[in-house]
């Protein structure tokens, strides 16, 4: 199965109401989406120990149908989340569960961790498939300019960053989504990169403005 091109969470709501025929749809589909839905704002927002909470109701919903391919699709949404603002790691909850994805979903996990060198782009979402793809600069605009869905740009974002892939329209393309969104922490760890890009550039000019847009925004998560 292909991931849907939002990547996030239209992929799992669509197989959440995939799974019935005709409504009304079982009480646990409307719960798992609404959690996710509140997971997503309250992660990209900053509020930590709410987004906790609702990525385990959310899990603990699609857990009681026995099915673990739903959950780990669940799993995924939130690794995929994360790597939007730059918080990297083995996507264990994916990982317990990876015996049980398809190959789209492994194909996608592999994308957010840069993992590309022999990666099947057939079953990415047309726009990442694009990124991929490119092996060369966009003319000094943003290969993430092309994918509408801000959420989806993140995502993106963080896995040209992973992949070294990333340029500086491309750093900039992404914080300014997250300013955009007024989602806090993604424009933290992405102003951090424009601030550590400028430092090591000896751009004292833009390293300060950039600090003073950090001051502004930060707020501890």
């Amino acid at each position: 199965m292909k991931i849907s091109s939002s990547g996030l969470l239209t992929l799992l709501a669509a197989s959440l109401m995939a799974c019935s025929s005709t409504p009304p749809a079982p009480d646990w589909q409307s719960n798992a989406n609404s959690f996710l839905q509140s997971f997503t704002a309250a992660y990209l927002t900053g509020n930590t120990q709410l987004a906790d909470l609702e990525f385990a109701r959310a899990r603990n919903e699609i857990a009681a149908t026995g099915r673990a391919d739903l959950v780990a699709r669940a799993e995924l949404m939130r690794c995929a989340t994360r790597a939007a603002s730059l918080e990297f790691d083995d996507c264990p909850g994916f990982q317990a569960l990876v015996q049980d994805a398809d190959s789209g979903e492994r194909a996608y996990a592999a994308y957010l961790a840069g993992r590309w060198q022999g990666l099947d782009t057939a079953m990415l979402p047309p726009a990442h498939r694009a990124i991929v793809a490119a092996t060369s600069g966009n003319g000094g605009k943003s290969l993430l300019d092309a994918i509408p869905d801000p959420l989806s740009r993140l995502v993106a974002a963080g896995a040209l960053l992973q992949s070294g892939r990333m340029t500086s329209a491309d750093i900039a393309a992404a914080t300014e989504t997250a300013s955009t969104q007024g989602w806090r922490r993604p424009l933290l760890a992405w102003l951090g990169v424009q601030a550590r890009r400028a430092q090591e550039a000896g751009d004292r000019d833009a390293a300060a403005r950039i600090q003073r847009r950090i001051d502004l925004a930060y707020k501890p998560l």
